[in-house]
């Protein structure tokens, strides 16, 4: 396998694969005035990053969608996500009328512990939402609250994933790491999770939680690139994350628009990694595909 050095090289790294392209599962579209913000917030390696991060991609938001459909990704996600209460229904609906517009866009929602939070997130469902996103580190919350326990337990009936930034990095605070959310899947263990960027600096007890629960994935974002924000990922578990990978449990994530490197370098890294094209085919379509409930006509776009 070749592995794809720059952007333009992306869609022969899928053709050679055998794949109609990519689906990524670890995308941010967001309301403008939020996004700018978020960026402005990555600009200032706000306490929550901790590290220089430029953003790669900060065009406007149909030159980012011309970009994505132009490397062949043929489906992703809209993650929104909230830092206080009383964001996340508005961020939501927003969310719901991206998807509506945009055919490649996976609906996305997500929640904050807060008064309602069952009922909004029942409407969510209700109006189509096919995928959570949940910031434990920048939401700063516990998802062990009691006014969750319902919301996981929603999302486990109605077999709808929810991805986690669970894990502590690049800034951990007390509710990151395998523990409290490994105590959230002890109570709700037909719970689809993504787990992002691998659970980043916990890959060992984040893949421990994989072992131990089915429906566990783990995405791809930002692992095993030249970026130092995430910590290296361990030789040693490259074994584990061969066999979790053919078994659709490893998912392609980038955190596009939000890099500070070429989209193609996560591919690249990837591939760099020597784990064969069954393990890249199932990565970067077959596990998103089927978590996501996509794939069926995408080839013929």
């Amino acid at each position: 396998m070749t592995e794809p050095r720059s952007d333009p090289d992306v869609p022969a790294f899928w053709r050679v694969l055998g794949l109609p392209g990519v689906i990524d599962v670890h995308v941010h579209f967001m309301p403008p005035r939020l996004m700018s913000a978020v960026w402005s917030y990555f600009d200032e390696a706000g306490p929550l990053i901790g590290t220089e991060w430029p953003i790669r991609y900060r065009g406007p938001e149909e030159e980012r969608l011309a970009f994505l459909r132009g490397l062949g990704v043929r489906a992703f996600t809209s993650l929104v996500y909230p830092h206080r209460p009383g964001m996340a229904e508005s961020l939501n609906e927003w969310a719901a009328g991206f998807a509506a517009r945009v055919p490649e866009c996976v609906q996305t929602a997500t929640f904050f512990p807060e008064p309602g939070v069952g009922d909004y997130v029942v409407r969510a469902l209700d109006a189509g939402a096919r995928i959570f996103k949940v910031h434990l580190q920048v939401g700063g919350f516990d998802p062990r609250a009691e006014e969750l326990d319902p919301v996981w337990g929603a999302l486990a009936d109605a077999g709808v994933p929810a991805l986690v930034h669970a894990g502590s990095g690049p800034v951990a605070n007390g509710y990151t790491g395998p523990g409290p959310f490994g105590e959230v899947l002890a109570r709700h263990p037909r719970l689809t999770t993504v787990v992002a960027h691998m659970g980043a600096p916990e890959f060992e007890g984040f893949a421990a939680l994989a072992d131990r629960h089915d429906r566990v994935h783990l995405d791809t974002t930002m692992v095993f690139t030249r970026f130092a924000a995430l910590a290296p990922f361990p030789d040693a578990l490259l074994p584990r994350l061969r066999d979790l990978g053919l078994a659709g449990r490893v998912l392609l994530g980038t955190d596009f628009p939000n890099i500070p490197y070429a989209y193609a370098h996560q591919l690249e890294s990837l591939a760099a990694l020597g784990l064969g094209d069954d393990w890249l085919r199932a990565v970067c379509w077959h596990g998103p595909a089927a978590v996501l409930g996509v794939g069926n006509g995408l080839g013929d776009q």
